[in-house]
């Protein structure tokens, strides 16, 4: 994380939307590639093949540790799977595929779930929530609200459909490092916390499970599933924060 808060000028954010619109570009070409029978490494492999092709990098790979394009994933993964040959996307999965894309130095980062034909109504319900929940998290991304609007209405909207709000990953600033000040918790109460300044730039990325919002992280060091074994769900984007309001920058 970097250890203070950048704030960006318009035409940084612009530079920023660039790569945003790289990253909304694959998400949109994703819709029709992913489908049962396809399995997480290939998907990752679309994805890292697309952003080359449009002059990007894939931020992920330069991450410490970590080689991939992207983390996917499936049902009851919460964050960070990884990738992998033997992970086939079945019929009735909800996966989440996180990317960022670096394009002349700066990161747009989100996340985008996908419901495969004969997901329960549970599951559809869980990602139309978690898409909500996103939505309403952007709309307090407002000069002088502060980071505690966007955790409360997310955390209220969420618990109000029997579902809970991880709270061990939180959202993050974003732009020129992949992760930077401040924390963006997606719980909290109105009027807590820092106060939000035109110029910010902000991954906003609620994580909302089924069950228990308690998690565990697997043997690989990585993959993040539930405690409880339910299903989880998020979806992210990167968002300025501008005296006319909250601007998308992932987005078509």
């Amino acid at each position: 994380m970097c250890e203070e808060i950048i704030i960006k000028t318009p035409e940084q954010i612009e530079k920023i939307k660039a790569a945003g619109h790289v990253l909304a570009e694959l998400y949109h070409e994703l819709k029709s590639y992913i489908k049962p029978g396809v399995s997480t490494l290939q998907i990752d492999a679309f994805a890292d093949k697309f952003i080359k092709k449009h002059g990007g990098h894939p931020t992920f790979k330069s991450v410490d540790d970590y080689t991939h394009a992207t983390c996917i994933a499936v049902n009851n993964e919460v964050v960070h799977g990884i990738p992998r040959k033997a992970k086939i996307i079945q019929r009735g999965d909800i996966l989440s595929v996180d990317c960022g894309v670096t394009l002349n130095g700066y990161i747009g980062d989100s996340t985008m779930t996908y419901v495969m034909p004969g997901a329960s109504d549970k599951a559809k319900k869980l990602v139309e929530v978690t898409r909500r929940c996103l939505e309403l998290g952007i709309e307090q991304c407002v000069p002088g609200n502060h980071i505690g609007d966007i955790g409360a209405v997310i955390q209220e909207y969420a618990e109000s459909h029997g579902f809970s709000v991880v709270t061990e990953y939180v959202g993050h600033g974003t732009g020129i490092h992949l992760h930077e000040d401040p924390a963006i918790p997606h719980y909290g109460k109105r009027g807590d916390g820092l106060k939000l300044q035109e110029g910010m730039v902000v991954a906003i990325e609620p994580m909302i499970n089924e069950g228990t919002y308690k998690t565990r992280t697997l043997s690989d060091g990585w993959t993040v599933v539930t405690m409880d074994g339910k299903l989880s769900c998020q979806f992210e984007h990167t968002v300025a924060i501008t005296a006319n309001g909250p601007v998308v920058l992932t987005s078509l």
